[in-house]
Order: C-alpha cells, then sequence, then structure tokens
C-alpha cells in the first residue's frame, strides 16, 4: 500500500534530480565561510529576494530565532499573532534563549494583523516597559496569502514607529505563486525574511535567512552560539539550490490539488474552509481520532486535530487525492 502523507509538506523525498545535484556538490567547511556551494545559495537568495546578504541555518525554527535575536536584545519586545509559529509553535525560543518577550494579538480573518491593534501594543518609551523593536509576520499564513497592499501598509507604519519588520515566510514561494508574482514583490516590503527549502520546495534541510549585511553578520555569530553551525553543508545547500531552480513554479500544482480536495469534501457535506494555498482546513469536530484510525488503515496519514489541516505536495498526486476524497466520503457512511 502506498502511503499518502497529507500532515504536512515537509515529508517529501528529494527527487532523483536533486539527489544528483547533491551527489555532485562541490563542499567545504562551512563554518570556515569556505563551502562554495552554501555561499552560493546563500548570494543567490539574498539577490533573488533583493536582501544584501543571507545565511544558510538548519531548520526554520533556528532562522527565525536569530532572526528575531539579530533585531531584538535582551528585554526587548516584538509584536505577533497568537497562532503564528514564531510565537506558538517554535519552543518558546525567543524569550527561552534570546529573553526577548513576545507581545501576540488576535490575527484577522486573513491572517494579518490589524495595524491599530499593533499600535495600541507598542509600548510606550518608559523603563516600567520592555521596548518594542519589532513586528513579526507570517506569509502565508495558515495556508492564506497576505495582500501585497496590506504589506505596503505594515512597511509604512513600521517605520513611522521605528519598529523593524520580519517575514516568516517559510511558505513565501506558495504566496508568491498564488499571487502571480515575484517573490521579491513581498520580500521588498521587509528588514528581513526567513525561507524554509524543505517544505513545498522539496528539499530534505534547511533555511535561508536574508537581510542587510551587518543584521546576517550577527546572526552568523549568533548561529554559531547556538549549535547551528554545519561544516561541508554544500551537499545540503545544493538541494536548496536545485528546488529553487526547478520546484518553485510546480507549487501551482499543489494549489489545484488543494482546491480540487477542498471541492471533493465539500461535495461530500464536510465543513471545509476556503482554500488559497496549499492548505485545507476541515471542522472534523470530536471526529478528529476516527478520521486519522480510519484513514491510517487504508494507508492516508493525517493529523487529529477538531479542525483538521492537510497540506499537499510534491508526493502527493491527484489520483491520490481522488483516494483521499473517496476515503472520507467511506468515512462519512459509517
Amino acid at each position: 500500500m502506498s502511503v499518502i502523507d497529507l500532515r504536512s509538506d515537509t515529508v517529501t523525498q528529494p527527487t532523483a534530480g536533486m539527489l544528483d545535484a547533491m551527489a555532485k556538490a562541490a563542499t567545504g567547511d562551512d563554518v570556515y565561510g569556505e563551502d562554495p556551494t552554501v555561499n552560493r545559495l546563500e548570494a543567490e537568495l539574498a539577490k533573488r529576494l533583493g536582501f544584501a546578504s543571507a545565511l544558510f541555518v538548519p531548520t526554520g525554527t533556528m532562522s527565525n530565532l536569530l532572526g528575531l535575536m539579530a533585531h531584538c536584545e535582551r528585554g526587548e519586545e516584538y509584536i505577533v499573532g497568537q497562532q503564528a509559529h514564531t510565537y506558538k509553535y517554535e519552543g518558546g525560543g525567543a524569550a527561552v534563549l534570546g529573553s526577548i518577550q513576545p507581545q501576540p494579538i488576535e490575527l484577522q480573518a486573513d491572517g494579518s494583523l490589524d495595524l491599530a491593534q499593533v499600535a495600541a501594543a507598542i509600548k510606550p518609551d518608559d523603563f516600567h516597559f520592555a521596548r518594542t523593536r519589532l513586528v513579526a509576520l507570517e506569509n502565508t499564513m495558515q495556508g492564506k496569502v497576505l495582500p501585497l497592499e496590506y504589506l505596503a501598509r505594515a512597511r509604512t507604519f513600521t517605520r513611522e514607529h521605528g519598529l523593524a519588520l520580519h517575514l516568516d515566510g517559510a511558505r513565501l514561494y506558495n504566496a508568491a505563486v498564488k499571487l502571480g508574482v515575484d517573490a521579491r514583490e513581498i520580500t521588498q516590503h521587509f528588514d528581513s525574511v526567513s525561507v524554509c527549502l524543505s517544505k513545498g520546495l522539496g528539499a530534505p534541510v534547511g533555511s535561508v535567512l536574508c537581510g542587510p549585511v551587518e543584521f546576517i553578520a550577527k546572526a552568523r555569530r549568533l548561529r554559531k552560539m547556538v549549535g547551528g553551525g554545519m561544516r561541508q553543508s554544500g551537499l545540503l545547500a545544493a538541494a536548496g539550490l536545485y528546488a529553487l531552480d526547478n520546484n518553485v513554479k510546480r507549487l501551482a500544482d499543489d494549489h489545484a490539488n488543494a482546491q480540487f480536495l477542498a471541492e471533493g469534501l465539500s461535495k461530500a457535506g464536510y465543513e471545509v474552509e476556503p482554500v488559497q494555498t496549499n492548505m485545507v482546513y476541515v471542522q472534523m469536530g470530536d471526529k478528529a481520532e476516527a478520521i486519522k484510525a480510519f484513514a491510517g488503515e487504508r494507508g492516508i496519514k493525517l493529523s487529529a486535530a477538531g479542525r483538521l489541516r492537510m497540506v499537499t505536495h510534491m508526493d502527493v498526486s491527484r489520483a491520490q487525492i481522488e483516494q483521499v476524497i473517496a476515503t472520507f466520503v467511506e468515512f462519512s457512511r459509517n
């Protein structure tokens, strides 16, 4: 039985072309700055996204952590969404390792932060309060794409308030493909951006933090501090370069499959949220564990959640999506 894994787009396997690129990669010691393939990945992504410098790291969690720590000193604060990865799903690293205070506020329905609420959350210049330094956004946010007009307003807002603006762009390229624009149209509004290579782009490992030269130099020092320095990591960087050159446009296929899945489940009577990119959210309530077990017996891996998230990716075909729909139909009839 072939397994259909919809838990996340992190579960993809490297393709033959990607493995070939990894096998042929020139390598050196990256901690010494001597890995040519890592250097090429950092330079290439910085150029594509409009930044002066970049840093290759093992994970998206580390990339965001280094970004937050490079922007904020101990005892300072960043404003972030309640459901954002940098606040909720990254182990509290900013607080634990950076001594940075998060100030979470509720997300809007479209995944954005209400700038009026952000303004109200900025602390006065008073020694009683942590100094507010940064606003962190996420794009996509639970599969939703932040509008370009909103990003422009957020950029203007943060400049007016003397704040930096960081993007957790784990699925930046999903957002760009959905909007039909070059990713630089999104990143131009930010002081720093974290991009994940191991989600929809299909690389096995790695994220890249992009920003100004001095900012990335500080992040590089912090990377060493938290144990993120790697040696002959050109093997991994080569996969990232291959992904950027070969796997961006095909994200549209994942979006189409997600839409197909959502429509099929809606027709079967399930309550499905509107789909924008590669995430499908279905309200399962107290049936979450039952559908996980039922699907698992049929080779389909799901998370168990009342608000069930299913994520399409390059290792899930249209025919497999049809199998998933059929399984949900069968489940509803039991």
